[in-house]
């Protein structure tokens, strides 16, 4: 329902006022539990504690939002029957020493478990992570290489013996050494060099908890590659070419260029007036012919999602491959059901998720292929 709907956002935005962390695939969440218990303070006020607060301390925090939002105090919890569990342990190795057993284990019975906090931290979602979870998920994004495919050039190579076509200048320079005898013919091949990598980055309101993420991603591209080799554009209520921002090497400093140059971060967003803009002003002109174009978006958009479906489009003829970066695919039970994201599945050529370091280290494989 579109009133419960708008109260679910109205609540994430008050939760974000008081400092609360609330990931754009928990507000998802939160509206379908809206929906299904109603607007009573009771249903709403335990919905949102169980899908929007991650951390025990954001609770005082959360108190203040649903008090400014529903009004009133928070409603008493729950009561809740223990439901008994039954626990039975089978034991079927006889080698197991048993209760009447005086020895302890043996060394053998010894099981060392080791753990990994970096693995674990590559899994987590970045909307969640604290500060310094965040700085660590940062570093390993900057050991990011990003490669995109190859295509053939026009210059060719040398070949392996028995490979190739006759290279008849470098035949005769070779027959120079032996008297003008040709010993060793030479051959050549045609030569590969990457495809350009284009990536549209969405920097709305609602992809705040990825944005800088998905920026260090794109740092990573372009420190990673040479100059030329990739373009990266910022996507709100207008188009902002980044590239040069973010092509220091120190990542913090090329964001903080890049957030002074686009004017609309964290605000709204058209995506198919954006990719129109794109696409008249660099893409269809020749910046994004051939190339891999990826583009990190949730999909929401303000626009007619007419326009997104038929820029898309016209990006694919021109493209090599097309790659949509979904943070919220992740999310448990989503389904791409907003209008944008909708409007561009019958266009693009890999839906992927984006949400972490891992997913991202994916991300670069697709590139690749």
């Amino acid at each position: 329902m579109p009133e419960l709907d708008e109260l679910a956002v109205a609540f994430v935005l008050a939760l974000r006022r008081e400092g609360v962390r609330v990931p754009t695939g928990s507000t998802v969440v939160y509206a379908r539990a809206l929906a299904s218990v109603g607007s009573s303070p009771g249903g709403a006020y335990w919905a949102g504690r169980a899908t929007l607060v991650l951390r025990p301390e954001d609770i005082p925090a959360y108190d203040r939002a649903f008090g400014t939002v529903f009004g009133g105090a928070a409603p008493a919890p729950p009561t809740v029957l223990p439901r008994p569990v039954e626990i039975q342990l089978e034991v079927d190795d006889p080698d197991i020493p048993g209760e009447g057993d005086d020895a302890g284990p043996s060394p053998a019975d010894v099981r060392a478990v080791r753990w990994s906090a970096t693995e674990i931290l590559r899994h987590r979602d970045l909307a969640t992570c604290t500060p310094d979870e965040l700085a660590e998920a940062h570093r390993l994004m900057a050991d990011l290489r990003v490669h995109a495919a190859l295509r053939r050039s026009r210059r060719r190579r040398p070949a392996p013996a028995g490979r190739g076509t006759p290279d008849l200048r470098r035949t005769v320079r070779r027959s120079l050494r032996t008297a003008g005898e040709v010993v060793r013919p030479a051959a050549s091949q045609p030569g590969t060099r990457p495809r350009r990598l284009v990536v549209l980055l969405d920097v709305s309101g609602s992809m705040e908890p990825y944005a800088r993420a998905l920026a260090r991603f794109a740092h990573a591209a372009v420190a990673a590659r040479r100059r030329g080799q990739v373009e990266v554009f910022a996507l709100g209520t207008r188009v902002t070419r980044i590239t040069r921002e973010l092509s220091t090497h120190d990542p913090d400093e090329a964001l903080r260029r890049a957030g002074g140059a686009v004017a609309d971060w964290a605000g709204g967003t058209r995506l198919g007036d954006g990719l129109r803009r794109f696409n008249d002003r660099w893409g269809v002109r020749g910046l994004a012919r051939g190339s891999v174009v990826v583009i990190l978006s949730d999909g929401w958009d303000r626009g007619d999602p007419t326009v997104l479906g038929e820029e898309l489009a016209r990006l694919r003829r021109v493209a090599y491959r097309l790659v949509w970066v979904n943070p919220l695919k992740a999310s448990p039970g989503y389904a791409p059901l907003a209008r944008g994201m909708a409007a561009a599945l019958p266009h693009i050529d890999e839906f992927v998720e984006g949400h972490s370091v891992a997913s991202l280290e994916a991300l670069a494989e697709v590139i690749a292929r």
